[in-house]
């Protein structure tokens, strides 16, 4: 048990995670901050995604465990020492290579993290093997040769290749299958509409902090498994979500909806930026995440991404400025306003046989029901800055919730110029 702490109490997580992170000792010094506790990238690189799995093992997720996990969250990481020290070592041959070649772009603790934990598991401790310096230049070269070239081309023949197809779907099933029960958990609406009350001008910090604490967007994404709720959000055209395809073409105009997308449809949108690939990770490690991430939550990684996606849910509920529903919160009211002023809206809605105009069925829907395209907006958004690895903090929730109903009217209005123009009409 933690020093100090009452055996009928709760721990914090961090305190547990530093306590058993001391125990290490100096063997992982290069992964620790000058307090000997681990740095912030270790924990969110190495810690949580490849030794304690928070998405697959809920009972190490929040911010602070039961007591009756507290000592098989301890184990997890002393079990994991040894590779943790030769991570360590690996990590300081790797540094020394980046020196050597010149590489002064991108951080190394991003770039080189994971692949000395993959090393770790490969060779061992590399001072107890010959040619490790030059596995270690080849490292380095190969991290930034896949930087250079992350492209479609080469995330097809990733997950085309015959080695590994049967291992990337048995990674799907084990996702999975390991998921946990969602089961009935409380609502937590006066909570995010207390917050959406705050954000478009005086976000409220600690409340945000509380959600995260109490894991209040993981609870409120529990229901998406049930049938129809992931549908109703926009999210899936299916009755129930079901494990992804890995999948082996993308085409950004035949995109399902977010739920549908097998992993290569789900990394195809971003890799079509030369600007977010350079802050991405390297091809393996982002589709072993992306399965991961397909078996969580509102498939998505990161409890303030879950959050948001709930608060995006409850605020655009009333993007219905013709149907006279009153406002439950600030941020609601403001949605509200700016999808009411759009001229094009009520165009649409004073035909008087919208399935005879022309407009293509998708759009209708898309102006008829908003909401729906609004949620997969949202989470489209959230999911290119989890691969980006932009955090989601307080102050710029609401600044992504207007965001995303400007990007979508903007994207309607052009849709809908395009189709009137070729059917001589006008707005």
């Amino acid at each position: 048990m933690v020093q100090g702490i009452a055996p009928s109490a709760a721990v914090p997580r961090g305190m547990l995670i530093a306590d058993a992170w001391a125990q290490l000792g100096d063997a992982v010094a290069p992964l620790s901050n000058p307090s000997g506790r681990p740095l912030a990238r270790t924990v969110k690189l190495l810690l949580d995604p490849l030794v304690l799995r928070p998405t697959l093992n809920a009972r190490f997720a929040g911010g602070v465990i039961d007591v009756e996990h507290v000592d098989e969250l301890r184990a997890a990481i002393l079990d994991a020492g040894p590779v943790l020290a030769a991570t360590a070592t690996w990590f300081q041959l790797v540094k020394k290579a980046r020196r050597r070649a010149g590489i002064t772009e991108g951080h190394p603790q991003d770039l080189y993290f994971q692949r000395c934990f993959e090393l770790a598991h490969r060779y061992g401790d590399p001072k107890s093997m010959s040619g490790a310096a030059g596995v270690a230049a080849g490292a380095v070269a190969e991290v930034h040769a896949e930087r250079g070239s992350v492209t479609v081309n080469r995330l097809r023949a990733f997950v085309t290749d015959p080695e590994r197809t049967a291992e990337l779907a048995g990674l799907v099933r084990s996702a999975w299958e390991a998921r946990p029960d969602g089961g009935a958990a409380a609502p937590a609406h006066a909570e995010l509409r207390e917050f959406l009350d705050t954000c478009p001008t005086a976000p409220d910090e600690r409340l945000w902090r509380r959600l995260v604490d109490e894991r209040v967007g993981t609870a409120e994404g529990a229901g998406l498994d049930r049938p129809g709720v992931a549908r109703r959000c926009g999210l899936s055209s299916r009755e129930r979500p079901a494990p992804p395809e890995i999948g082996d073409r993308a085409s950004k105009r035949r995109l399902p909806r977010p739920f549908d997308r097998s992993i290569m449809e789900r990394l195809f949108a971003a890799f079509t930026s030369a600007f977010h690939r350079e802050s991405m990770g390297d091809i393996p490690a982002l589709v072993v995440g992306e399965i991961h991430r397909s078996a969580a939550p509102w498939q998505l990684a990161e409890e303030p991404s879950r959050i948001t996606m709930a608060l995006g849910r409850e605020a655009s509920t009333g993007i219905d400025y013709f149907g006279g529903r009153v406002a439950a919160s600030a941020a609601e009211s403001r949605l509200q306003a700016r999808w009411g002023r759009e001229s094009y809206v009520a165009h649409v809605l004073r035909l008087p046989d919208p399935e005879a105009s022309g407009i293509p069925e998708n759009l209708r829907d898309d102006i008829l029901i908003m909401p729906l395209s609004y949620m997969r907006r949202l989470w489209a958004r959230l999911h290119g800055r989890e691969l980006r690895r932009e955090a989601t903090e307080a102050d710029g929730v609401w600044d992504l919730l207007d965001g995303v109903l400007r990007s979508v009217i903007l994207d309607q209005r052009d849709r809908l110029r395009r189709t009137l123009e070729r059917e001589g009409g006008g707005t």
